[in-house]
This record gives structure tokens, C-alpha cells and sequence, in this order.
């Protein structure tokens, strides 16, 4: 997988539009442009789509150049996404009498974060498509309220939505 922007014939992703937050930019070689693939305040979530997607990528043999973006000091840091520590585990039990229960009663608040995660993801990009970038600390409670009481696909039509708004008021 190509991730070192430094690399001999490597692109250079554009600073993504807006306040720093954590985002991943995959680039396209068909058209030689980059986009944004997944963004979040939190850097966990655009961690573990990155890697889904080159997981992707690499199935259907296409290399995969991506770029990591996020705060650093207020404001835009360009982040080496080979140097980013994977997401933390869940913690091993204490009991080593039971490794495979401690596994299954591990793998549901795994399952359950990645989907919360997901949500968000869904929910965040249908924002950054309206062109809402600037989350006041309300819209932020907002966004969180409606990714725990909302199912993906719920959340997917509202992405969709403000997709379209925002494209009607562009145009």
C-alpha cells in the first residue's frame, strides 16, 4: 500500500476545506484528484475507515494512496498515516481461564463502537457535502444525539438530504 506523500511520483494532497479535523484523503489515479474518503472530530473513526478501505482497495488490486489529515496546535497537520497508531484493542481479561468467553463478550462493544462510528462518519459527511465544517458545540451534541437513536440507513437519507440541499442552493 503507497501511503508516504514523500515517494518518488507520489501526489501531494490539498489541505482539506474548513477547521482542522481528523480526515482521510484517498487519491483517485484515473482522474489525479483526491478526496475526501472519511472525516471526524475524533481520529479513532477515520483510523478504522482508512483502513477499511484500503482493505478494499487492495482486494480489487488497486493501490491505494491515501492521506491523513488533522489538528495540531489549531490547525491543519499533514499526518503520515504508516506512522498513526492502529485504534487501541479491546483490553485482554484478567482471566485466562476463559479466552475464547472473553473474546465473544469483547467482539459485541467492538461491533457496537464501529457502528456507532460509522454512523457518525455518515452523518459527518452529509454535513461537510451541505458545507457545515464549523460545529458549534451544540451542533455537536446534535450530531451525537442522532447517531445514538438513529439507525445507519436512517442516517444515510438525512446525509442524503443535505446532499441535495446543498446542491440546490449552489446551483
Amino acid at each position: 500500500m503507497e501511503t508516504r506523500q514523500a515517494r518518488q511520483g507520489s501526489p501531494r494532497s490539498p489541505q482539506p476545506p474548513g477547521d482542522p479535523r481528523w480526515v482521510a484523503m484517498f487519491h483517485d489515479p484515473s482522474s489525479d484528484s483526491w478526496r475526501p474518503a472519511a472525516e471526524s472530530p475524533d481520529r479513532t473513526p477515520v483510523l478504522y475507515a482508512m483502513g477499511e478501505m484500503t482493505q478494499v482497495k487492495r482486494a480489487r488490486g488497486d493501490v491505494a494512496t491515501v492521506a491523513l489529515w488533522g489538528p495540531r496546535g489549531g490547525a491543519w497537520h499533514l499526518f503520515d498515516p504508516a506512522d498513526a497508531p492502529a485504534p487501541a484493542a479491546a483490553p485482554a481479561s484478567s482471566s485466562a481461564a476463559a479466552p475464547a468467553e472473553s473474546a465473544a463478550a469483547a467482539s459485541p462493544t467492538k461491533l457496537a463502537e464501529r457502528m456507532e462510528d460509522r454512523r457518525h462518519q455518515v452523518l459527518m459527511a452529509g454535513l461537510s457535502k451541505a458545507g457545515l465544517y464549523d460545529l458549534t458545540p451544540d451542533d455537536v451534541t446534535a450530531v451525537q444525539a442522532l447517531v445514538d437513536r438513529a439507525d445507519e440507513s436512517t442516517l444515510r437519507r438525512v446525509a442524503h438530504w443535505l446532499a441535495v440541499a446543498a446542491g440546490q442552493s449552489a446551483g
